[in-house]
């Protein structure tokens, strides 16, 4: 994930962070819906069940999933729900959640096609409402506050993620980092890279936020899940992406693919590549 570069004049400093009004286009992910469904990672069983429990939800009430692309958190969490409202702006991740709840056979789930910061909910009517990979592409200071007037008193607002391959910690991920930096010709600054992460992602911001805004109990949580990678599924994730996606790197994808695999090669012929993968949610309650 790439961090959000402040629009002139529209932040408001507080302490060591900011809001800030990211200006990302709409059609960002537009043709990365197959390669999301495909090569993103569930979110791990125990964090959502962690979050679940957190949040303290009857299997009676609403989740609101915000910026939810193919319903990654919608679709896993909608069992514990009556009905879950899924929103994302790019028309290819509706439909793509949409064909995955039919496969899965969840009939509970209304998906919305629009910007998030555009939903008109009905006030306290939500027990849940997140924001999955995507708190830092939204107007952050409008979004929490639109959160905490959906919420019923005592519901919760959690952003949740991970550390991608692109924060480079492991000595693969650093090769896999230099060939994107070299075809796409951006310095990336990710959630968990070794370079200054500008305001407004991560952890820490997110829990400010939440605070700033009025939530408590806010605190983030942190999971570690092993993953091994091949080189097909960090192609695939990587095409997931707005960085690297085939419609940025266009007539390029054929070379950026044959230089990955060569930099990976490097790193051993066995074709698999394992990392420990730190998940987390930040979570906030509405005073009750």
């Amino acid at each position: 994930m790439s961090a959000p570069v402040p629009s002139p004049g529209g932040s408001r400093r507080s302490g060591p962070f900011e809001y800030i009004k990211p200006d990302f286009p709409a059609d960002a992910f537009a043709g990365t819906a197959p390669y999301y469904v495909r090569f993103r990672l569930p979110y791990p069983e125990k964090l959502l069940a962690d979050l679940v429990g957190r949040s303290r939800v009857t299997g009676r009430g609403r989740l609101l999933d915000l910026a939810c692309g193919p319903g990654r958190l919608g679709v896993a969490l909608s069992s514990s729900f009556s009905e879950v409202w899924a929103i994302d702006v790019e028309p290819e991740m509706i439909e793509a959640g949409k064909a995955e709840a039919a496969r899965r056979g969840i009939g509970n789930i209304r998906w919305i096609l629009g910007r998030v910061e555009d939903v008109h909910a009905p006030a306290s009517s939500f027990e849940l409402v997140t924001a999955g990979e995507a708190f830092h592409r939204l107007d952050q200071q409008v979004v929490a506050k639109q959160a905490l007037q959906w919420l019923k008193p005592g519901g919760g607002f959690s952003s949740l993620g991970c550390y991608s391959i692109l924060s480079a910690r492991e000595p693969w991920q650093k090769s896999v980092l230099e060939v994107v930096r070299r075809w796409t010709g951006r310095l990336l600054q990710t959630c968990g890279s070794s370079e200054p992460r500008k305001p407004g992602v991560g952890p820490e911001n997110d829990e400010w936020v939440m605070r700033d805004t009025g939530f408590e109990e806010t605190a983030s949580h942190p999971f570690v899940e092993t993953q091994d990678w091949t080189v097909e599924s960090i192609l695939g994730y990587l095409h997931s992406t707005s960085v690297c996606s085939r419609k940025v790197l266009g007539p390029n994808v054929g070379p950026f693919e044959a230089d990955l695999r060569n930099a990976l090669l490097e790193h051993g012929t066995s074709g698999s590549y394992r990392e420990q993968i730190q998940w987390g949610y930040t979570f906030g309650r509405k005073p009750a």
